[in-house]
């Protein structure tokens, strides 16, 4: 069925204990593990500031031991913000807000709170300029140029939305209205590898050198990768570090005074935390392909879907009695969800053609888990074909914590008003 010993290297999470969590709670379920977000947060330790990219995993439980811990967050939303505000990040830059615009609303939330802003726009400076001198600001450059795993990912170049493109132009707005620049930031895509990270800090000195101000930090951003296949390599630390590092310290003696260096890891903290718990609800036939539909659908998570992400698939066998209905040879097969979209399969690459996976020893009734689930797995979820959210569990110290109860379908037909 599986290797005991590989299955709990992987998995950092016994059978034993996954199988005590089902039997209480209905699946489809993310569970995390603490343990492995603090290991990871170790991993960074030479940089000034850790910022956490909570857009990839925001639930409050996850951002309170973070603060607990010493890191401050990025936000790209005002429920982020608020998100944030409710786990006691407030003081100094604790709460960065990154974005491209900016609403009425936002301003009047970051004002109050004297939240950093980290425009991606000329217009951003220009209106929080318009409404709070001395503002404290980053600028996020678009250096012209991008990288990532899939197209949708790539955060920089021409095609795309994200970054200033003139920052000059920038400039000349930060001194017309008095804000207070506090760094520069560049973020081109995720998966960057060393090449690509080289030519960024190439244009992070260009644009230091090009705007002639005094600054007091640079951010690395983040796109830092996990290894998702066995053949994919975990990141150097140390290495990423010390390109950076010489980075800084050459910009510091540019400027002639010491400026922090920060990093904005999402995925690379949290990812390998989480696992999704699926049930086989179906095994069938069509033609001469055999499918697997589960009860977890892209509404639930939608990586595999939307950019062909691959994940591991393990398979739990359900406790049965002499269950002679098992697929015991190593056959192929598709995996699926139950939404009314034909692209709701889990098994396609990001061109969208549909992939196999290997699986034996399985029956109806059998729970599949999909791994490296913690990031981008429970934040993408929506409520598509009406269904609701899914619980969220937390391993901590030896003991399971619900972060987030499941939703009832009720709770999401109360945003809706009868009228006729």
């Amino acid at each position: 069925m599986y290797n005991k010993k590989k299955f709990k290297i992987t998995m950092k999470i016994k059978k034993k204990k996954i199988l005590k969590i089902i039997k209480k709670n209905k699946t489809p379920i993310w569970i995390y593990n603490w343990n492995i977000i603090k290991n990871k947060i170790k991993l960074l330790k030479n940089f000034d500031t850790v910022r956490y990219a909570q857009k990839a995993l925001s639930n409050i439980n996850i951002l309170i031991l973070m603060k607990k811990i010493g890191l401050k967050i990025d936000a790209v939303s005002i429920g982020e913000i608020k998100r944030g505000l409710l786990s006691k990040f407030k003081k100094n830059d604790e709460i960065i807000f990154t974005s491209d615009v900016i609403d009425k609303k936002t301003i009047k939330i970051i004002i109050k709170n004297k939240i950093t802003i980290n425009a991606g726009s000329t217009n951003m400076l220009k209106k929080i300029g318009k409404k709070s001198i001395n503002h404290k600001i980053w600028i996020r450059i678009n250096p012209g140029f991008g990288n990532g795993h899939n197209k949708k990912t790539n955060t920089g170049g021409k095609n795309s939305k994200h970054g200033i493109w003139n920052i000059k132009k920038a400039i000349k707005n930060i001194k017309k209205y008095k804000l207070n620049l506090q760094g520069l930031h560049i973020h081109i895509g995720s998966g960057a590898d060393y090449n690509h990270l080289k030519k960024v800090c190439i244009a992070m000195i260009k644009n230091i050198i090009k705007i002639n101000i005094t600054i007091k930090s640079i951010s690395t951003g983040g796109g830092l990768p996990i290894p998702y296949k066995k053949y994919e390599k975990k990141i150097n630390i140390n290495k990423y570090f010390n390109i950076w590092n010489n980075t800084r310290n050459y910009i510091s003696s540019y400027l002639g005074k010491k400026i922090k260096l920060e990093i904005e890891p999402g995925r690379f903290l949290v990812a390998e935390s989480g696992i999704l718990i699926t049930k086989i609800n179906t095994i069938k036939k069509i033609n001469n392909k055999k499918f697997i539909l589960i009860n977890a659908g892209f509404n639930d998570f939608i990586r595999p879907c939307m950019y062909g992400s691959y994940h591991k698939i393990s398979i739990i066998n359900k406790k049965n009695k002499k269950n002679k209905k098992y697929i015991k040879k190593k056959k192929k097969f598709i995996i699926g969800g139950p939404i009314c979209e034909s692209g709701d399969i889990f098994t396609q690459n990001k061109n969208g053609n549909i992939k196999t996976r290997k699986l034996k020893k399985i029956k109806i009734g059998d729970y599949l888990i999909f791994h490296n689930t913690g990031a981008y797995g429970s934040s993408m979820s929506s409520n598509y074909n009406t269904r609701p959210l899914i619980k969220e569990i937390l391993l901590k110290n030896k003991k399971i914590y619900i972060i987030r109860k499941k939703q009832k379908i009720k709770d999401i037909l109360k945003l809706e008003k009868k009228i006729f």
